[in-house]
């Protein structure tokens, strides 16, 4: 073995060391004011320490962008600390309130984080995503960076998360590169042990898939059985060794092993005095000599690779909780080593008292070595400086019909952006999960085309077969185009919206999807939001507005979703010009530091367009959430608030009870959740809100208010409790049905007639 390979073994020990003490130091030293158990998984750890220390000391380069498996957090966090990438302190405050993570987080994290993981399976998947973004970039000569590897490391249990295969999917069907996949194969999960006939099975997945595949089993230890008669006949029953029994085999240790395997091969006299050449603890190391804890064998594999595009999934056996008193036990997913074990394993590891955080503590390498080491690796302090400058976008002056759908008027101005050739337009990339059409993308595509890397024609154009969608697949199209699945389309909207931070060009993403099927992802929407990425997501048709397509497809908690997710905006406007104004406001306020991601509900249900200018005064109200759409005139008033395509129904109610004696006030809230959030801030900031402003003026406490909107009644009830008002708040509390509008609004109570009754009874109790 050469000096750079004994170099490597000491970098893992000082890895091994960090990562086991950063969280017997949160659970066992630091200070805590309660007895919960701040907790860690040292045993998932140690499984994936080696295959972490080959790739960040041999083979990543400074673009290259990796997913770390969750509960391997302090194996990222103790390398990126000695690569002068991380504090001491932050290290010292693992799991503690702006310390290192619990898991790696892009947004949370001091040193940077390339994917946040945490929700398992996600954040592996955002590797093929971001393959995709590369790609697209690449392709529209937008990439000024190298082409880099996107790389994740997965634990073996995280193969059961459905996502997975989904993305699976969506990669062979868009001719993935640069993606490697790295499975810690420690065949224990948080529970018990992977079935490792489902593992069999999932290896001739990727292999369907187009994807190389790499098993790397055995260590130099075990591979050097082969040239053996009987060494093979050990492997041969290494191989046939149920996962279980591996695992128990593995905790008891070396006389375990010698007992069993001497049970087994008692009439193999060759075999028996191959044993009985190692001793209890030559043999325990012997039968856990894996691959995955081989830095050679890991080297040699990764190389083989690296200057491939093709995807790559490495399958590497490890041990799960290797090298710890927890090593294969059962219960070792939250295990962690008691005062007696870690004692011993610090002397074991020769970290003397007070030193536990140097550096070189413990190592046969001086300080000067090992600072050769660190100064000549390219992630050592890094700066990658990616971040790019805000493209200002300008609205564009747009007429649209009198009486129209904001759904409609979404799909005119993509058509009216699509005829520019600009810097701001070359920027827009829009997807969607197989409802292009059906959410008025169609004449976006026509003019800027289906990305794909290889090209295709449009067979049913070539047989001149008629139809509005003339669609090519070019490697410079700007609509990725996505199959049934909700996952894939947040998680590239994920990786999208990202772009500007992993590959140094700003994209300006927008993604359509029916909005009910926002819960179908609403996990791989709260990733995307949780590292911050910055899109525009559409979702329409919503509510049961939607009436005829039935109640599995009538959105009625979408509202909620909207207020209650972080670093997202929802915005419901009523009419086309109102929509205008903050689409293109969107795609400014996305690219601010202090924005976020806009959500618009939108809906085929046509409506009256009001004869308007939007001026300032107006712009303002519609960014913080809600206007006077009739004003009321006496403090006696009755104000409704309402919001979306619920204004037709309010306003065909106030023309059937139309009278001068009764003071009605018409408040539109377009954001329920800007209304919301700018409210509950208030109560800390001492400021007014948008809300209390606009209400104050014109009511007092027997001022009765009525909401509605075409969702769950509690996305505007809360409304009552800003001035302390009586409120009777209208909206979708239950399933709808296929039926027309006017019956199921009647179904729902959310029709005039509703209203009429709704006003009826606050006039007499008033």
């Amino acid at each position: 073995m050469n000096n750079k390979n004994l170099n490597l073994i000491e970098i893992e020990k000082k890895v091994s060391w960090l990562s086991n003490y950063i969280i017997h130091y949160a659970n066992n030293v630091r200070k805590k004011n309660d007895d919960l158990k701040v907790g860690g998984h040292q045993a998932s750890c140690a499984s994936v320490v080696s295959i972490l220390i080959v790739l960040y000391f041999k083979v990543l380069k400074k673009y290259d962008r990796i997913a770390i498996k969750p509960h391997a957090s302090p194996v990222f966090h103790a390398i990126q600390y000695l690569l002068g990438n991380q504090t001491v302190n932050n290290l010292k405050n693992f799991r503690k309130l702006n310390g290192a993570q619990a898991y790696p987080s892009k947004t949370k994290d001091f040193c940077d984080v390339d994917f946040s993981t945490g929700s398992v399976g996600l954040g592996g998947a955002m590797t093929i995503f971001s393959s995709f973004t590369q790609d697209f970039l690449n392709e529209n000569k937008l990439l000024k960076i190298p082409q880099s590897k996107m790389i994740a490391i997965f634990g073996d249990a995280e193969l059961d998360e459905g996502n997975i295969y989904e993305a699976l999917l969506e990669g062979a069907k868009h001719n993935l590169r640069n993606c490697w996949w790295i499975v810690d194969y420690n065949r224990q999960s948080l529970d018990g042990i992977v079935h490792e006939r489902l593992f069999e099975k999932i290896i001739s997945l990727f292999k369907l898939m187009d994807w190389n595949v790499e098993i790397l089993k055995y260590g130099e230890k075990l591979n050097s059985l082969k040239n053996l008669k009987e060494g093979r006949k050990l492997l041969k029953w290494i191989d046939d060794c149920p996962n279980d029994l591996f695992s128990a085999l593995t905790f008891q240790g070396g006389a375990e092993w010698r007992k069993t395997l001497l049970e087994e091969f008692k009439n193999e006299k060759n075999v028996i005095s191959l044993l009985e050449g190692f001793n209890d603890k030559d043999l325990q190391e012997l039968m856990t000599n894996l691959a995955g804890h081989d830095a050679e064998s890991l080297e040699e594999v990764f190389f083989k690779h690296i200057n491939s595009d093709k995807p790559t999934c490495f399958i590497c056996y490890t041990v799960k909780g290797f090298g710890l008193p927890l090593a294969g036990h059962k219960d070792n997913h939250s295990g962690i080593m008691n005062l007696k074990q870690f004692n011993d394993y610090q002397k074991k590891m020769g970290i003397r008292k007070g030193k536990e955080w140097d550096k070189v503590e413990g190592l046969n390498l001086n300080i000067s070595d090992f600072n050769a080491i660190i100064n000549s690796n390219p992630l050592s302090k890094i700066k990658r400086e990616l971040d790019e400058n805000i493209l200002k976008v300008m609205p564009l002056n747009i007429t649209f019909n009198n009486f129209t759908s904001t759904q409609e008027c979404f799909g005119k101005i993509m058509n009216e952006i699509g005829k520019m050739d600009n810097d701001f337009s070359k920027r827009i990339v829009t997807t969607s999960p197989d409802v292009t059409v059906s959410t008025n993308l169609g004449g976006w595509v026509n003019q800027k085309n289906i990305f794909n890397t290889n090209l295709k024609s449009d067979i049913f154009r070539e047989k001149k077969v008629s139809s509005a969608q003339k669609w090519k697949y070019l490697p410079n199209g700007q609509h990725i185009e996505l199959g049934i699945a909700e996952n894939n389309l947040f998680l590239l909207l994920a990786s999208l919206g990202i772009s500007d931070k992993l590959f140094g060009k700003r994209l300006l993403p927008i993604g359509t999807i029916y909005d009910t099927f926002i819960g179908r992802g609403l996990d791989a929407l709260n990733y995307a939001t949780y590292v911050d990425s910055r899109f525009i997501l559409i979702g329409t048709p919503s509510g049961i507005t939607l009436s005829h397509e039935g109640g599995a497809h009538q959105s009625i908690i979408t509202p909620n979703i909207g207020i209650s997710q972080p670093n997202l905006i929802y915005y419901e406007p009523s009419y086309a010009d109102e929509f205008n104004f903050l689409f293109f406001w969107a795609l400014n306020f996305i690219q601010n530091k202090e924005g976020s991601s806009i959500y618009f509900r939108l809906s085929t249900k046509k409506l009256l367009q009001p004869n308007r200018k939007i001026d300032k005064l107006l712009q303002k109200d519609l960014i913080n959430g809600c206007y006077w759409l009739k004003e009321p005139k006496s403090l006696n008033s009755i104000i409704i608030i309402c919001t979306g395509v619920m204004i037709a129904e309010v306003e065909k109610s106030l023309e059937e009870i139309y009278h001068d004696e009764i003071d009605i006030g018409l408040l539109i809230a377009i954001s329920p959740d800007k209304l919301y959030k700018d409210w509950e801030k208030s109560k800390y900031s001492g400021n007014i809100s948008q809300i209390e402003n606009k209400l104050k003026p014109f009511s007092n406490k027997t001022t009765g208010i009525i909401t509605i909107i075409d969702g769950h009644s509690s996305s505007l009830s809360w409304i009552g409790g800003v001035l302390g008002h009586k409120i009777f708040p209208m909206g979708v509390n239950k399933f709808g049905k296929s039926g027309d509008l006017e019956e199921v609004y009647k179904y729902t109570n959310i029709d005039f007639k509703s209203i009429i009754d709704r006003l009826a009874k606050l006039l007499l109790n008033n």
